[in-house]
């Protein structure tokens, strides 16, 4: 269990919704929607009289710390040897790009794409102009 919390594993911690603030209590709605077990289509709609710029930020974030899970109960097993391609199967095989270090489409290792992945998103989630925490913006 040690291993799967281990942050050099790529694991991140869960980010966190202010309490009192608007977001935390959109993101209270959206956990007891989907744990009601109702319909998805009416799960996802925007509750009344909230943005839908924060809704969709808050399921963006809870998508995003799901994922980290998953991928941190998983990492042990796909190791640079064990994964070196991250791939969709044998007809997709996913290539790295950005802005700085990849200029061009490279192959990575499965571990170093979602390391890579990872650390982009949560520099998007973190990002205020992206996703502003204050409400109104």
């Amino acid at each position: 269990l040690k291993q799967v919390f281990n942050k050099d594993k790529t694991f991140r911690p869960r980010k966190k919704f202010e309490p009192g603030t608007q977001r935390f209590e959109l993101y209270k709605k959206a956990q007891a929607s989907l744990k009601s077990g109702l319909d998805l289509k009416a799960v996802v709609q925007l509750p009344p009289g909230e943005s839908i710029n924060d809704w969709i930020a808050v399921h963006v974030v809870d998508f995003f710390n799901r994922i980290n899970l998953i991928y941190g109960t998983m990492s042990e097993y796909c190791t640079e040897r064990s994964c070196p391609i991250m791939s969709g199967g044998l007809r997709y095989e996913y290539r790295w790009q950005d802005d700085s270090k990849y200029k061009k489409p490279t192959k990575l290792s499965a571990p170093q794409y979602m390391c890579m992945l990872m650390d982009w998103i949560e520099m998007l989630i973190n990002n205020e102009d992206v996703f502003p925490t204050r409400i109104g913006e």
